[in-house]
This record gives structure tokens, sequence and C-alpha cells, in this order.
């Protein structure tokens, strides 16, 4: 199984994004009842690998139509703000 690529972020503050992509090796989303990206967190230093283009490791939102066995299986996902957090945006509910 292939993990999704983050096609965009718009969480410009994150210590993983660099000009609007996300560039963690895998981030997790999710807990029992929202699609945050829980790899957010704002540094002074930017994180990651430049080289690298963001994936999803692991969803927690079991409910989700692309999870299966709490594994995204979309082609890709993006994040952005919804209120004041960074959440995934291709959540759908089953």
């Amino acid at each position: 199984m292939e993990m999704p690529v983050v096609n965009r972020c718009e969480a410009t503050s994150c210590a993983y994004n660099r000009d609007g992509m996300c560039h963690a090796t895998a981030i997790t989303v999710g807990d029992a009842s929202h699609a945050h990206c829980d790899t957010f967190f704002t540094a002074s230093t930017r994180g990651g690998d430049q080289e690298t283009v963001g994936r999803v490791g692991a969803c927690k939102m079991s409910d989700c139509r692309h999870n299966v066995a709490l594994e995204c299986q979309a082609p890709g996902i993006d994040i952005g703000y919804s209120q004041d957090e960074a959440d995934c945006l291709t959540y759908a509910p089953a």
C-alpha cells in the first residue's frame, strides 16, 4: 500500500510547511472526533525534508469514507484551516 500524498497544505505556520507544501515524511490525521492534522505544530525552525512531499501515515477518523483499518485510502489529501485548526479537508463521513 502506498501512503496518500498531501497535495497541499494551507497551514503555513506549521514547522513542516514550505511554500504551501508539507515536508513531513508522514502525518497523522484526526482523533476519535475531529479530522485535524495531529502533526501540525509551530516552531522557529523548519522541519522535515525539503525533498520529501508529505504523506498520510495514519488516520484515526474511522468514520471517513476513505479510511480502511485506520489507513487513508484517498489518492491524496488537502490540509487547510477549519476555524482555527489545521484539518484534513478531504475528510468525508462514510
